[in-house]
């Protein structure tokens, strides 16, 4: 009798896959994968919404500032006295107010609450645009010197007299931007083009130029002169005018627009020269024009308030933890937190140690200051 050998295998029934113990099955990596997918999804969803929101309200807050800005003060107003008065000058409606509170809302308040809004949107959106071409967290229009060189080109034609009227003023700011922005880039290429060096190059620049302008104003202005722009050096909103309001508009309105309708530039930059190149970006074109736009807005900002620090530093950061580093996104939510930022600081200003006036510049130093700080330590790290 002859025995058959037994097939230590057991039979499985054609066809059918054999499972493997502690191991998933396909149908289970599918089913994980697709719940991974479409938590991903209702998270973006999530941020999108988020997102949205802050957009859509952020608007709205920028007008109640404004509004809720002009009625701190000695006078005695609310926001329906603010209003009235601004329908009556629009022509919709009429105002209650004596013509001296008429006066105070329309011809002092309001183009200067207006203009530190604008100026705050301005500032922020240079710094965006700074920090994003640098590919550097610490960069700004005051720490890279822009604003210094503003300062000189402004009191040049102030003390000096070479033109006049705001289209001189302006001129010379932005003459002077450039030359400082031109002198910070030039240091820091011959220091070797690192990020470092680009703030210690920034640093220098400050100083030359704070030093020029102060041998410009001991040696060449009168007391009072001096006394009024050595004032408005530190920021200064006090002589805020409806012209200064429509200038700064036209060209912070202008600059925000085509670096939103750049914004895929700016994206491209964030990852480097190189790699922008590689995603067919002219870098140097671009590159140029937008630096450029930044030292205009900088030296129209600057002609009009002084040099206020720290806005273009702070603000951008802020921004990314709310709507992220998309810049379609980032570069209106910046203005529009710049400008609520800049109103509430200038309403302080003018207000916390009243009847005198604190300059604006001196107050976002100390709000600055310590926000530098927690940059420079999570740059370090």
């Amino acid at each position: 009798m002859t025995l058959r050998a037994q097939d230590p295998q057991p039979r499985r029934h054609p066809g059918r896959p054999r499972r493997r113990s502690g191991r998933p099955t396909g149908h289970s990596r599918d089913t994980s994968s697709d719940v991974r997918d479409a938590s991903a999804d209702v998270r973006d969803a999530s941020a999108i919404g988020v997102t949205g929101m802050l957009l859509g309200l952020a608007p709205l807050l920028v007008l109640a500032s404004v509004a809720g800005a002009i009625t701190v003060g000695p006078s005695d107003l609310g926001v329906a006295d603010v209003y009235g008065v601004v329908a009556d000058r629009v022509g919709l409606g009429s105002s209650d107010l004596t013509l001296l509170q008429q006066s105070i809302v329309w011809d002092l308040r309001l183009p200067r609450t207006l203009l530190a809004g604008i100026c705050g949107a301005g500032l922020a959106i240079c710094g965006v645009i700074l920090q994003s071409l640098l590919r550097n967290p610490l960069a700004d229009p005051f720490v890279l010197g822009i604003s210094s060189g503003a300062s000189t080109g402004a009191v040049s034609i102030v003390v000096l007299g070479i033109g006049s009227g705001a289209i001189g003023l302006s001129t010379g700011a932005f003459v002077g931007a450039l030359a400082s922005f031109g002198l910070v880039l030039l240091l820091a290429s011959l220091a070797g083009g690192t990020t470092d060096r680009l703030v210690l190059a920034g640093i220098a620049a400050t100083q030359l130029f704070s030093a020029l302008t102060s041998f410009i104003v001991f040696t060449a202005a009168d007391a009072e002169q001096t006394r009024g722009v050595l004032f408005w050096l530190l920021g200064s909103l006090s002589s805020a005018s409806w012209t200064d309001v429509l200038v700064c508009g036209v060209i912070v309105l202008g600059g925000l627009l085509c670096c939103v309708a750049g914004a895929g530039w700016l994206d491209a930059f964030a990852f480097g020269n190189d790699a922008a190149a590689s995603l067919g970006v002219d870098v140097t074109r671009i590159r140029a024009v937008l630096l450029v736009l930044t030292a205009l807005m900088t030296a129209v900002i600057v002609s009009t308030s002084g040099a206020i620090g720290f806005v273009g530093l702070v603000l951008p950061h802020l921004a990314r933890a709310l709507v992220g580093v998309g810049h379609r996104l980032l570069l209106p939510a910046t203005a529009l937190l710049g400008a609520i930022f800049l109103i509430w600081v200038d309403t302080a200003a003018r207000t916390v140690i009243d009847p005198e006036e604190l300059p604006v510049g001196v107050a976002t130093a100390l709000v600055g200051v310590p926000a530098f700080a927690l940059v420079l330590m999570r740059a370090r790290r």
